[in-house]
C-alpha cells in the first residue's frame, strides 16, 4: 500500500508542476511581460523556457513511471484494471506529451535559432507557435487533472 501511495503522490506532484507551470507562464508571466520591448521580452522567454522545459521533461518521466506504477500497484487487474477515467487520463496525457515533444523539437528549436541569429520576427513567430501549443496543453492538462481527481467517484 505504501508503494501505491508513493506512486500516486509523485504522479500528482508531477502533474501539478507541469500544468501549474503552464498556467503561470500563460496567464501570469505572459501578460506581465507583454509591455516589454520585443527584444527584451524574447530574451526573457529565452532564459525562462529552458528551465521550465527541463521540469516538463522530468514531469513526463515521473508521470509515466508513477502512472503505470499506480496501475500495477493499486488497481486489481494491473494495466487494464482502472476505470474509464484512467483511460481518459492516458489518452489526454499521451496527447499532451506528443504536443510537448513537437513544441520542444520544432518551434522551440526554431525560436532558439532565430534568437541566436537576432532574427526577431522569426523568433516572434516561433514563440506564437509555442504559445498556441501551451494553450492547448493547458486546457488538456486542466481537463485531465479534473478527470484524475474526480474519476474514482464516478461510480457513486
Amino acid at each position: 500500500m505504501f508503494a501505491f501511495a508513493f506512486a500516486l503522490a509523485f504522479h500528482t506532484l508531477a502533474a501539478v508542476i507541469w500544468v501549474g507551470g503552464m498556467f503561470f507562464a500563460h496567464l501570469a508571466l505572459r501578460p506581465a511581460v507583454a509591455a516589454l520591448p520585443p527584444a527584451e521580452r524574447l530574451a526573457l522567454w529565452r532564459r525562462v523556457l529552458p528551465r521550465f522545459f527541463a521540469w516538463v521533461w522530468a514531469s513526463i518521466a515521473v508521470l509515466l513511471a508513477s502512472g503505470y506504477g499506480v496501475l500495477l500497484l493499486g488497481y486489481r487487474g494491473g494495466l487494464g484494471g482502472g476505470g474509464i477515467h484512467i483511460d481518459i487520463m492516458q489518452a489526454t496525457g499521451s496527447l499532451m506529451m506528443v504536443l510537448f515533444a513537437y513544441l520542444f523539437f520544432a518551434p522551440w528549436q526554431a525560436f532558439k535559432r532565430a534568437m541566436a541569429a537576432s532574427e526577431l520576427a522569426e523568433a516572434i513567430g516561433a514563440l506564437a507557435r509555442i504559445r498556441l501549443i501551451v494553450t492547448i496543453n493547458l486546457a488538456l492538462g486542466l481537463f485531465t487533472a479534473a478527470i484524475g481527481s474526480t474519476g474514482a467517484l464516478w461510480a457513486y
